[in-house]
């Protein structure tokens, strides 16, 4: 059978050359061969029929119809298709975050399973066009969650998409007569703040079939402009504009199902929201004068994403937890006092796949943290928990006597009441000022965090160690710490992960086995880091970084285990 492996091998490897050959030498053309040949099974007849793919040989081909891209495109499957074509219109300069575009692939209905793994689905379609090379993660941010589409390809998908979507950007002189050419189903544009001839409102008008409606940066949006001429709207995302005027008309969208106004000056949503039955996403990320969401909010059953991140909203309405179908939720404001939705509110939310809380340091009873129930949140992969910091530009403590004893105590229980579930995959601690860390992040209670893979604390002001229950965990790739002035020492706690039942150092596994990166940035205090050169820890490291701090030298652990 190893002869016949051989053979087979052989024999891919020619056709593997042939296919290299057709693709002239273009490195992208290449790579996305690549990724085709990584979805067929690896058996000749399967890359032969890649070969003799009569593609190849179509001629007259307009440019953007790459040979090797439309065999990649004809290869996927009709909602994949449909995916990636979508994700061509986004604008090219703005970050859309991958759970931003598996929104809009729900709300455009090209995904097809139960609601209750739509997300997943989403997912799933997102690392194969990753896979296929026909998008490229961006390394700037972590774990996929933001990539880029390559030029060519980005033109070929507009091409292939060319009957019904436009994707424009200011500066171009002809949009407008393009628009009223052609009945699109989906248009974005991009808009340069500087660009003299910003596009009106009113030009978009004569699109009475529009299905999606992208635009980022400035349009010229007049107090009587209205949402009333697009009936057939799913997906609407405005973002860096003044959208005002058009609130009073957003109940009109009848249809629509994802609303994202993000970086935008709105401070309120209409009550009128209540009659959007099908509304499944919005987003205010960003929109700083954002402070007050209507009682009505609790009608919209059918909500799956809700972010407030980077908004100034302090009251929720009581009765917030009917909306079970919550997947994530940002920027969710923890306040216990008045009429404000407390933390309980959260409890049976149990479909809660990403949380995010700020202001923590309001809880004044960590009961009240309980009632939010996150131990039994079973499909919790991503929690952020956040307070304000009390740390100035340098790093240090604002004053002295900022924080009692009492507050301290206080957040301390509120963190710890916060145990997540362990299928927490993301942690993100931001402004705690507890003198410890919460237990369910020491040693030997840290089976909570056994599927953590990405671990972020920034602005940890009076803990003078790091957690002593991370070099365990068996999945951890990234830890970035920033900002930790009361830790002058990082000592063998750290690295030092013993077999609980045998603690003879003949016992010792590698701690950290699957940290990749490990970033530790403005510990401004950090003066002695020890790790004896015997004690095996980090594997497989392959960044490092430290920023802002006094050590003197490297711990001779690094230099012969990393």
């Amino acid at each position: 059978s190893s002869h016949t492996d051989e053979r087979e091998i052989d024999m891919l490897k020619d056709i593997g050359v042939q296919i290299l050959a057709k693709c002239d030498g273009l490195p992208l053309a290449v790579k996305v061969m690549g990724g085709l040949l990584c979805q067929k099974d690896k058996i000749h007849r399967e890359w032969e029929m890649v070969l003799s793919d009569s593609i190849w040989s179509i001629s007259g081909m307009p440019e953007e119809l790459n040979h090797a891209l439309y065999l990649s495109y004809e290869d996927l499957s009709s909602s994949a298709k449909q995916c990636f074509l979508l994700y061509s219109l986004l604008p090219k300069t703005a970050v859309f975050f991958r759970d931003e575009i598996i929104g809009m692939w729900i709300s455009e209905g090209f995904l097809h399973g139960t609601l209750d793994d739509l997300e997943e689905l989403g997912s799933k379609y997102y690392k194969e066009l990753i896979l296929r090379n026909l998008i490229e993660p961006d390394a700037e941010f972590i774990d996929q969650s933001v990539c880029n589409m390559h030029d060519v390809v980005r033109s070929f998908a507009q091409f292939v998409a060319r009957d019904e979507a436009l994707a424009a950007h200011s500066g171009e002189t002809n949009i407008v007569s393009k628009l009223s050419a052609q009945k699109l189903l989906r248009f974005s544009l991009e808009e340069k703040a500087l660009e003299s001839d910003v596009l009106d409102w009113s030009s978009l008008q004569a699109q009475k079939t529009l299905r999606t409606l992208i635009l980022v940066g400035h349009i010229n949006i007049k107090p009587r402009d209205s949402l009333v001429h697009f009936p057939c709207l799913r997906t609407l995302h405005i973002a860096f504009s003044h959208v005002v005027a058009l609130l009073e008309s957003l109940h009109e969208l009848k249809h629509l199902r994802y609303l994202s106004l993000e970086h935008t000056d709105i401070s309120i949503l209409p009550d009128s929201i209540g009659k959007m039955k099908f509304l499944q996403y919005i987003s205010l990320r960003g929109c700083h004068q954002f402070v007050d969401l209507p009682r009505s909010i609790v009608k919209l059953g059918q909500l799956r994403h809700l972010n407030f991140s980077g908004t100034s909203i302090n009251n929720i309405p009581r009765g917030f937890c009917v909306l079970t179908n919550l997947r994530a939720l940002r920027g969710f404001p923890a306040r216990v006092d008045g009429d404000w939705c407390s933390l309980e509110e959260l409890g049976p939310l149990s479909f809660l796949e990403d949380l995010e809380f700020d202001g923590l340091e309001n809880i004044t009873d960590s009961s009240s943290a309980a009632k939010a129930k996150l131990g039994d949140k079973v499909h919790l992969t991503s929690l952020f928990l956040n307070c304000g910091s009390i740390l100035e530009d340098d790093g240090l403590i604002k004053e002295e006597d900022c924080v009692s004893e009492e507050k301290q105590q206080q957040i301390e229980k509120v963190f710890e009441e916060l145990c997540p579930p362990p299928r927490l995959e993301n942690l993100d601690i931001k402004g705690y000022f507890g003198r410890w860390l919460p237990r369910w992040m020491m040693s030997s209670s840290a089976v909570a965090l056994k599927s953590l893979r990405i671990l972020f604390i920034t602005d940890l002001a009076c803990c003078k160690q790091l957690p002593d229950g991370l070099c365990q965990l068996p999945y951890l790739e990234f830890i970035q710490i920033n900002r930790a002035p009361a830790i002058k020492r990082v000592g063998p706690e750290f690295t030092q992960s013993y077999h609980q039942h045998s603690p003879r150092p003949s016992q010792m596994v590698a701690a950290f086995p699957r940290l990749e990166k490990i970033k530790l940035i403005g510990m401004v205090e950090w003066e002695e880091w020890e790790w004896e050169e015997q004690v095996q820890a980090f594997p497989v490291l392959q960044e490092l970084m430290l920023k802002q701090c006094k050590l003197k030298c490297l711990p001779p652990g690094l230099a012969s285990q990393a």
